[in-house]
């Protein structure tokens, strides 16, 4: 199976939470593939900074467990797209969460999170307690 890691899922691998010992089972399955989209990495960027933690110590660990996705321009504007639609029922979804469905359609597999943001989507594998 291949899964698209949501930013939310890597911090909660990062920090070794319930959730992210979910997300380490999915690790450890060989049949899985992994991908990160590369917008995450800005997310984690700001994440490593909120919490005093070594950037390149973090990105060397996504690097070695996924393949890192670039966005392209059309990419950034289908995402504006469904950012807009999705927030007519969602208040403050984010641009970064619709790359991912952006993505999603893009290459397959699931989307691997806990943001509930993604209720109602398909092609999501939630991390549950």
């Amino acid at each position: 199976m291949l899964f698209i890691i949501d930013t939310y899922a890597w911090v909660e691998y990062f920090i070794g939470s319930q959730l992210g010992r979910k997300m380490k089972e999915l690790f450890n399955n060989p049949k899985n593939k992994f991908v990160t989209v590369e917008c995450c990495l800005a997310e984690l960027k700001s994440w490593t900074i909120r919490n005093h933690i070594d950037f390149k110590e973090i990105m060397n660990i996504v690097e070695a467990n996924s393949k890192i996705l670039p966005v392209s321009r059309n990419n950034w504007i289908e995402g504006a797209e469904i950012k807009s639609r999705r927030m007519k029922r969602i208040r403050d979804f984010g641009l970064i969460d619709s790359l991912l469905i952006v993505k999603q359609k893009e290459v397959g597999g699931k989307i691997v999170t806990a943001d509930r943001h993604f209720k109602g989507v398909r092609g999501v594998e939630f991390l549950r307690k």
